[in-house]
């Protein structure tokens, strides 16, 4: 009776030491939870299982699709109060990072990439990336772990007319994803109105918004060969998210722990990267046989579109930083990263 007594009690603490060990962490995105339709699914998937690997399952992950934690911006700030009570880390977009680090922004300058693997030494190693990461902890507490590619390069769709040149824009209202997108469709001639991502194919449905733009995958996602007729190539602006994690979260974590998140965050990354690379060409030629008139610009057109969309873009930005050492140093780091390379 003794021994089953002590047996029982060993077990219970055990039971009780084993339950404080295991940190269950909730992380939402929004979109479907379909790692072959929606790419931050599978990104999230192969994230948790490699940090549950890394830490012998003492981080667990419980995890919410569709925005079912609220909007970007209500998760956003869910995140940054969540503390220890609601263990929390999230796929943030810009729009959502963005009210909180306009800095950001200068990350998202149009044309700014010759390539993906520019993007990607740019957003892994840059200093632009390094300072901005220490200035989001210090500004919300919270970690920025990883820039996650979610979709490629950026292409123009809208139901009106093909888009070869910026002349081609005007008159036309599109959906845009924030401000900074709003500042292009203004350079360009158009009218740009910010609607979130879930509100976006019945804007484009109704008329509110004649195009938007976004990466191949996201147009497939939501559907949007429906309600649009044509797609223009430009290679616009690298399509990116954000893996961030409440700060007090990441603090309560060992050593150990922490070194796996950033491990796993990286490793999940590269094969999101490789998937996306992989099946970005099959992607817009999906689109193209979902009905969209598929457009490629020459080496002109491209160039009319940066001479006018990037300086308009800086102009917007100019006027909401204080500080004009991010576009500096973005613009610097973006183009050492394609000088890299350009010279390989």
């Amino acid at each position: 009776m003794k021994k089953c007594l002590f047996a029982c009690v060993l077990i219970g603490v055990l039971g009780a030491v084993t339950a404080q060990a295991e940190t269950a962490i909730k992380i939402s995105h929004q979109g479907p939870a379909d790692t072959e339709t929606n790419i931050q699914h599978y990104f999230v998937k192969e994230f948790i299982t490699r940090a549950g690997e890394k830490t012998k399952g003492a981080l667990t992950f419980e995890v919410y699709p569709d925005e079912q934690l609220g909007s970007e911006e209500q998760r956003m700030e869910l995140i940054m109060k969540s503390g220890l009570n609601q263990p929390m880390a999230d796929i943030a977009s810009f729009a959502a990072l963005g009210t909180v680090l306009p800095e950001l922004y200068a990350s998202d300058i149009p044309f700014m990439f010759n390539s993906f693997e520019a993007a990607h030494i740019f957003f892994d190693s840059s200093e632009y990336m390094t300072k901005l990461k220490a200035l989001f902890r210090e500004r919300t507490g919270c970690v920025l772990l990883e820039v996650v590619e979610e979709g490629g390069f950026l292409a123009f769709t809208n139901s009106k007319r093909e888009i070869h040149s910026p002349k081609d824009f005007a008159g036309l209202k599109f959906r845009a994803m924030s401000e900074g997108q709003v500042a292009i469709f203004n350079a360009f001639g158009a009218s740009g109105t910010p609607i979130p991502w879930g509100e976006t194919y019945m804007a484009l449905k109704m008329g509110v918004a004649d195009g938007q733009m976004n990466p191949a995958f996201y147009i497939l996602l939501g559907s949007l060969t429906e309600v649009q007729k044509y797609m223009t190539l430009a290679n616009i602006q690298y399509s990116d998210q954000f893996l961030i994690m409440n700060g007090d979260l990441y603090d309560s974590l060992s050593d150990a722990e922490r070194t796996a998140i950033v491990e796993a965050a990286k490793e999940a990354n590269k094969l999101t990267r490789e998937r996306i690379e992989a099946q970005d060409a099959g992607q817009v030629e999906e689109c193209r046989k979902r009905g969209l008139q598929v457009y490629a610009p020459n080496a002109e057109e491209m160039e009319q579109f940066r001479s006018i969309g990037q300086p308009g873009y800086v102009e917007w930005l100019k006027q909401r930083l204080k500080d004009s050492q991010w576009l500096e140093m973005s613009q610097r780091d973006a183009e050492a990263a394609n000088k890299a390379v350009a010279s390989k």
